[in-house]
């Protein structure tokens, strides 16, 4: 059998591995490639850092090896017994349920006292100021800020259309000897009569006229809740026998707006001030009205009377309000009268 060639592998084909050397030891097989280290350091000197593979978050974790399991549990501290209990304050049950009665206590006061100025009721000295500085604004202000000359009343008419007023006439300071029927001068005498200020206005369109008016009187804050309580209990703002009387004035649209032409009216008296507010209004033409009708009936959804399809309901309310809210913006310090 003949010898295989030094370098030749038995059954091969392809070429010879180089022969090795007598007396040396075979070659080492290739190293493999390693992934460089941190900072560049050779895998071999003597800094050498590599990542160690049972740290890797995909490495299966073995119980009692591998990387370390980490919990989170609540803080503990320890009660007047030294005996452990999670952090934070416990209440004992009767002590939360005490400050959970004290906060609704302090609520229940706090909407009262707001309460009581939504509703008229001075609770407290600043109250008081404001419903004394309330009953002088007749000789303090203005009368065009009482009832400017010309009032906006968006979305104040049917159907949520807006209105506008000009104001035509202003009555002269008369007293209120004449503008009440007797039977609403009799309702009224209780707070008294302090000073009537009126006013008469036109519509845009120069159809209707409305008198509005503002009884200043004498009562405090228990002698007006008391007529308001009695207007309301009583439906006396809904008795066609107490109807105010209008403001006509000569040479302009009011002059033929008297007793017979009244259509319409409202009355409300505030609380938190000495103060009636009034408004009756009609048809510019002199017609006449025959039975007035209440302004929150001739306003109501479907309501066919010739005074609600005219919105003479709306032209009383409306207005009334406006210069109401007039009076409340104008309520504050007096000012100082020049010498």
């Amino acid at each position: 059998r003949a010898a295989t060639p030094p370098g030749v592998v038995p059954g091969g084909s392809g070429p010879p591995f180089p022969a090795a050397r007598t007396g040396s030891a075979p070659p080492a097989p290739p190293r493999p490639r390693q992934a460089p280290t941190v900072g560049g350091a050779s895998p071999h000197g003597p800094h050498t850092f590599a990542p160690d593979p049972a740290l890797s978050w995909n490495a299966p974790v073995t119980p009692g090896a591998g990387r370390p399991v980490v919990s989170f549990g609540q803080p503990e501290g320890y009660d007047e017994r030294a005996r452990p209990r999670p952090l934070g304050v416990r209440l004992p049950p009767r002590i939360a349920l005490a400050a959970a009665c004290g906060v609704l206590g302090l609520g229940l006061i706090g909407g009262a006292v707001t309460g009581s100025w939504l509703v008229g009721e001075p609770g407290g000295g600043a109250a008081r100021d404001t419903f004394t500085a309330a009953g002088s604004l007749w000789h303090n202000i203005p009368v065009d800020r009482l009832f400017p000359p010309t009032v906006a009343g968006n979305g104040a008419g049917p159907g949520g259309a807006d209105r506008s007023w000009t104001r035509v006439a202003v009555a002269p300071d008369t007293g209120c000897a004449n503008a009440f029927d007797p039977l609403l001068r009799k309702v009224l005498a209780p707070v008294g009569c302090g000073r009537l200020l009126r006013a008469t206005y036109v519509d845009a369109t120069q159809s209707n006229v409305t008198t509005v008016g503002l009884l200043f009187t004498k009562a405090d804050a228990a002698g007006m809740r008391a007529l308001g309580d009695r207007f309301t209990t009583e439906g006396l703002d809904r008795r066609t026998d107490l109807v105010p009387r209008p403001y006509a004035a000569e040479g302009t649209a009011s002059a033929g707006f008297g007793d017979d032409q009244r259509a319409s009216w409202t009355v409300s008296v505030l609380t938190d001030a000495p103060v009636v507010v009034f408004a009756v209004s009609g048809w510019a033409d002199d017609r006449r009205a025959g039975e007035p009708e209440p302004a929150r009936q001739a306003m109501r959804s479907g309501a066919t009377s010739a005074v609600a399809q005219a919105g003479l309901g709306h032209e009383a309310k409306g207005l009334a309000d406006r210069v109401e809210r007039a009076l409340r913006k104008n309520v504050g310090p007096a000012p100082e009268k020049t010498p």
